[in-house]
């Protein structure tokens, strides 16, 4: 069940990825009982074949961020950056983005996301728009509107999703600025993007949108 829904068969995007079946609380649960791991052994917990494990040492990373110095932090931003290829799966990144790259960068330049968002690997795309989640918590929507400006044009199914979300969680806290943007580009986008976008307008408003493309 696990490998149809994260897409482990042969060809997909996690192809051959290792499922144990734990559940995400029971590794939140235990992310608090090793918090203490130092960085050296949570990066080879995030280096690991299985999936599962991959997701603790992302769990344990964050709350490590949310409790160090700034020196650490910059440790663990950069140790996450390093290893993108193993943050391989949009569970992976959707859970830590946001707390780790967004967190790092909330006060500091934000091109490595620009760069991220052209990267050609999925998965460094991904955490380009889903780390811009911690600057919508802030209500600043700029990041967010140039990454997604980058990501129109994304051919995969993932991105589209991803972008789309954080369009709609723009539009929870300024209407105005989705709709900007969704009326310069709706046309043009995925029609995917654009669904997850509007998901949450009223039908009327979201038949005129889907209509017009």
């Amino acid at each position: 069940m696990l490998r149809r829904y994260f897409k482990t068969g042969p060809g997909e995007y996690a192809e051959g990825d290792i499922f144990l079946g734990v559940t995400v609380p029971v590794l939140r649960k235990l992310a608090k009982e090793f918090r203490g791991i130092g960085l050296k052994s949570a990066t080879e917990l995030l280096q690991s074949p299985i999936h599962e494990e991959r997701l603790l040492a992302l769990l344990i990373l964050i709350i490590k961020y949310r409790g160090s110095s700034v020196k650490i932090k910059e440790k663990i931003y950069r140790i996450y950056l390093k290893n993108t290829k193993y943050i391989n799966n949009w569970d992976l990144v959707d859970v830590s983005a946001k707390h780790i790259v967004g967190a790092y960068l909330r006060d500091k330049d934000k091109t490595v996301l620009y760069k991220l968002a052209g990267s050609p690997l999925l998965w460094e795309r991904r955490i380009a728009i889903l780390s811009t989640f911690n600057f919508i918590d802030e209500y600043r929507f700029e990041e967010t509107i140039k990454v997604a400006r980058i990501l129109l044009e994304d051919r995969h199914d993932l991105i589209h999703k991803a972008v789309g979300w954080m369009l709609r969680e723009i539009g929870k806290k300024d209407l105005k600025t989705e709709e900007d943007f969704l009326k310069a580009h709706h046309r043009s986008m995925p029609r995917t993007m654009l669904r997850y976008a509007i998901e949450k307008f009223p039908e009327s408003k979201r038949r005129k949108y889907l209509n017009k493309v």
